[in-house]
């Protein structure tokens, strides 16, 4: 019998926006391949009121169509208003209000069996709302900042602690999660560990002196892949670079802070060995993790970065901070080095693997164990149990 799935995200890709949640859209892709699920995807897009809505940052949002096919699954994306940068809170009432009359007609075109919410917040609050309204079943996954920011708040934790004790599962991106979300006093019981997948016939081994001249580096070279905002701790890699005098910094990503780490790179005299690629798109990151030495990403908080993964499928060795599910995938030498977040211990780290280079077969068996089909054999399980009222496998 097919599970009729209702797929609740906020972090979902767009034509304006490919690499928003990429993560979450390939998960669905093969959740949504497999015979005995039909997936229909509900990403809602916050939008300011008027006049704010027109402003240029929002044009391509406001251009987006409501329903199309994307990659073989029915997205829909509706509009609720948000408050930007206070919104918070409200956005969980705002959302709801905006896409029940939606979820409610094609509930009753085609009865959802289980709602899968891809995002504690404010996926799982809301979720938690048309459950009630549906009279069926939901699931939440816990990835990082759902939890370590928004269930830390004064203002949300409690809708986070809800959202988690009326759900029928939980999944947890790493053990570790699993264990902050227990901290929080969530039932150990309910909670799954779900690790993301990697493609490994995309992010697969290559020759780095090749890629190196394909993309035009030359020397050692320590790359960051994640958004360029503070939690991702790239101003403390630039601050390593004085104490790497032969190494390139590249960063793949995008955001505001970026200015910021300019300045700094300038006042530390290392702004010509830094290079900033941007939002690089998904499909021509292997290219760069291949012709990477290390890959370095020492953030505040993560649950499992996607970044780790990918970077040691493609034979690169990861320096990463002591955050997460990072003894969980660093769980050899040749793997990398978990490192403090201080500037001399990333530098210290990064040399070792540029010194002692680690076969890279070897490291990139550590992620042959995080594939795309065991990630949807699982969530199928949960979900399927979930629906149907048993207790999910933790």
């Amino acid at each position: 019998m097919t599970l009729n799935i209702l797929m609740l995200s906020t972090l979902f890709p767009d034509m304006s926006r490919p690499n928003f949640g990429v993560f979450v859209e390939r998960q669905a892709r093969e959740l949504a391949s497999r015979a005995e699920a039909h997936v229909t995807v509900i990403a809602p897009i916050g939008m300011p009121p008027w006049p704010l809505s027109n402003a240029a940052r929002y044009a391509p949002l406001r251009a987006l169509p409501r329903k199309e096919r994307w990659k073989d699954m029915t997205v829909y994306r509706p509009t609720f208003p948000i408050i930007p940068k206070f919104g918070g809170r409200t956005n969980v009432y705002s959302m709801t209000r905006a896409i029940l009359p939606l979820v409610r007609r094609l509930h009753e075109e085609k009865p959802f069996d289980v709602i899968d919410a891809s995002f504690f917040f404010p996926d799982g609050p809301v979720a938690q709302r048309l459950s009630r309204a549906l009279g069926i079943p939901y699931s939440v996954k816990a990835r990082g900042a759902d939890i370590h920011y928004w269930g830390a708040r004064s203002g949300t934790r409690k809708m986070v602690k809800r959202a988690a004790d009326r759900a029928a599962g939980l999944l947890a991106v790493s053990a570790a999660m699993k264990r902050s979300m227990a901290r929080m006093g969530i039932e150990d019981d309910k909670i799954r560990v779900h690790y993301t997948g990697v493609d490994l016939d995309r992010f697969e081994l290559a020759d780095r002196d090749a890629a190196k001249t394909a993309l035009g580096f030359e020397g050692p070279v320590a790359l960051c892949v994640g958004a360029l905002i503070p939690r991702k701790g790239q101003e403390l890699l630039v601050r390593a670079l004085p104490h790497l005098p032969d190494v390139t910094l590249l960063m793949a990503g995008q955001g505001q802070y970026r200015r910021t780490l300019e300045k700094l790179a300038e006042e530390l005299g290392v702004d010509r060995r830094i290079g900033y690629l941007g939002s690089v798109p998904h499909d021509r990151l292997p290219r760069i993790y291949a012709a990477a030495d290390v890959m370095a990403l020492v953030s505040a908080s993560e649950g499992l970065a996607n970044a780790w993964v990918e970077a040691l499928a493609c034979g690169t060795p990861i320096v990463i901070s002591d955050v997460g599910g990072a003894r969980e995938l660093v769980d050899r030498p040749e793997a990398g080095r978990i490192v403090e977040r201080d500037p001399e211990a990333i530098a210290a780290g990064i040399q070792a693997l540029l010194d002692n280079p680690p076969d890279r077969e070897t490291v990139r068996e550590t992620a042959l164990r995080f594939t795309w089909g065991t990630n949807g054999d699982v969530l199928l399980e949960h979900l399927q149990a979930v629906a149907h009222g048993e207790t999910p496998p933790a």
